[in-house]
């Protein structure tokens, strides 16, 4: 076999694993996630898998550990709610009505066992054009021209 076969083979297959070990941290991200109302209706076949849940968190049904590495709350859908307890790291502003995503196990019964809950506040960020008109008021009341 001559040097450049060797060369070329060898090649093959570092581009291979590095491609498979790519495709392999890469679909753990591609996970989607479910409404409350997709999970509860399919809770009997995703026990037991890892799961993303979107949903608003409950009136009522918030409580943190003292020392915010645990919480139990209700994330809520147009027809139910969906229990979660999440042992991790809490995002700073959790509280309820907001919209969160929880990362975890769905167990037997309908409760997600998560270890990530995200935190989905769009409304806090708004565009430059949004904030330029409320700017362009308060400096004209500022100069007395309004």
């Amino acid at each position: 076999m001559t040097t450049g076969r060797k060369l070329a083979i060898a090649c093959a297959i570092v581009v291979g694993v590095t491609g498979y070990m790519a495709y392999l941290g890469a679909s753990t991200s591609w996970q989607y996630y479910l409404t409350v109302d997709e999970c509860l209706a399919k809770a009997p076949t995703l026990a037991g898998s890892r799961i993303r849940v979107s949903g608003k968190v409950a009136d009522g049904s918030l409580h943190i550990a003292s020392d915010r590495r645990q919480a139990s709350f209700s994330l809520e859908g147009t027809a139910g709610k969906l229990p979660v307890v999440c042992s991790g790291p809490l995002p700073d502003n959790l509280a309820e009505r907001m919209e969160v995503v929880a990362e975890g196990r769905l167990e037997l019964g309908a409760l997600l066992q998560a270890d990530k809950v995200i935190t989905r506040c769009a409304g806090k960020y708004k565009s430059a054009s949004a904030q330029e008109p409320e700017q362009d008021v308060a400096a004209a009341v500022s100069k007395g021209d309004a």
